[in-house]
């Protein structure tokens, strides 16, 4: 494995064999690989676990529900470009598993190297920012490399049609900018019917719906300005509109705050968050899932907005919220699968203003 400066660290491939590159970030989960590893968040991304041990549960069965959503996975397919772990177990055990991690990036052709010294390339990232970097093979091709960053990644992972889930009273149009399903799976725990469609659509031409919601999604959310004008034009309607991590920014950007790179951005389940109340903190803090490489500038939120949650970390934004109006966001995972579920009742608030 090769960093943009030259930086190289040796391991052993247990996935499959072909030269990849990407920007590579890592996670601070102790579990959740295979929701992880089929998160659309991910798109061009190499994967660096920093818990060691990696592999011991296997991974479930490919099963979906009746709805059509996937039983275990966030998506129908991994999106990550490679995985990088310390220690790979070659045994697992677990009453889901029906096949080994290994086995699986073999199947779906994702990279898969052990043996890195991950503590230490954790603490390059830390130290100099997430890195583009490049995994190639002895005796093997040699690539050249490439920033994802500066490629629309949604436009890439976001669905081509239409789709309909649900038959409840509320109308909600779900917009796909690398959605998990969890987060749709949460939604029709309430009376809804969903209307998802994909990144660019003009959902102002569905005139019946009660509110917006703007989904998770990868890369740069300024390269994404369609979504925002569209945004923008349905902040005309008064109606609700609630946005998840991209949707956060996306929010953000319809309302003219501006959205920049974080140095190593936040992966993983233990990210602290405190509430906000007209711009002070109050003592309500939540433990959060969070998968971004981008955030909010809090000086250059409008003042009709106000920052709804803040990073305890680094002081970060961590949602917004129109001051008058049913707008608001959050730039952590309420649906957080595979946990923690601490802000899961953040969905009952959206729907209570439907």
């Amino acid at each position: 494995m090769v960093l943009e400066d030259g930086r190289t660290f040796h391991g052993t491939s247990f996935g499959y064999e072909k030269a990849v590159t990407g920007e590579v970030v890592f996670n601070t989960a102790m579990m959740g690989y295979p929701e992880s590893l089929t998160d659309p968040s991910y798109s061009g991304q190499i994967l660096v676990m920093t818990f060691p041990l990696v592999g011991n549960y296997g991974v479930p069965s490919a099963q979906e529900e009746a709805n059509g959503l996937s039983s275990y996975y966030e998506s129908d397919h991994i999106h990550v470009r490679a995985l990088v772990v310390s220690d790979y177990s070659e045994e697992y055990s677990h009453w889901n598993a029906n096949r080994s991690l290994a086995d699986w990036l073999k199947e779906e052709q994702i990279v898969g190297i052990e043996g890195i010294d991950t503590r230490e390339l954790t603490k390059v990232l830390r130290e100099h920012g997430s890195m583009v970097g490049k995994i190639v093979f002895d005796n093997g091709e040699d690539i050249p490399f490439e920033n994802p960053n500066l490629v629309n990644q949604v436009a890439i992972v976001s669905t081509r049609e239409v789709e309909h889930y649900g038959n409840g009273q509320k109308h909600v149009c779900l917009v796909d900018m690398g959605v998990k399903q969890n987060i749709i799976r949460e939604l029709l725990k309430y009376d809804t019917h969903i209307t998802v469609v994909p990144w660019d659509y003009d959902f102002n031409q569905l005139t019946d719906i009660d509110g917006l919601f703007i989904s998770n999604g990868p890369g740069d959310p300024n390269l994404c300005l369609k979504t925002v004008e569209h945004v923008r034009e349905f902040m005309k309607t008064g109606k609700p509109i609630y946005g998840i991590c991209m949707g956060n920014q996306v929010l953000s950007l319809a309302a003219g705050a501006i959205v920049t790179k974080l140095k190593y951005g936040h992966r993983g389940h233990n990210q602290p968050v405190r509430l906000m109340q007209d711009g002070k903190p109050t003592e309500k803090c939540f433990i959060t899932s969070q998968n971004h490489g981008y955030a909010v500038d809090n000086a250059t939120i409008p003042e009709d907005w106000e920052p709804l949650f803040i990073n305890m970390n680094d002081g970060s934004n961590e949602g917004i919220r129109h001051k008058t109006k049913p707008w608001f966001s959050a730039q952590f995972h309420p649906e957080a699968c595979s946990g923690p579920t601490d802000t899961e009742f953040i969905f009952g608030q959206f729907f209570s203003l439907l």
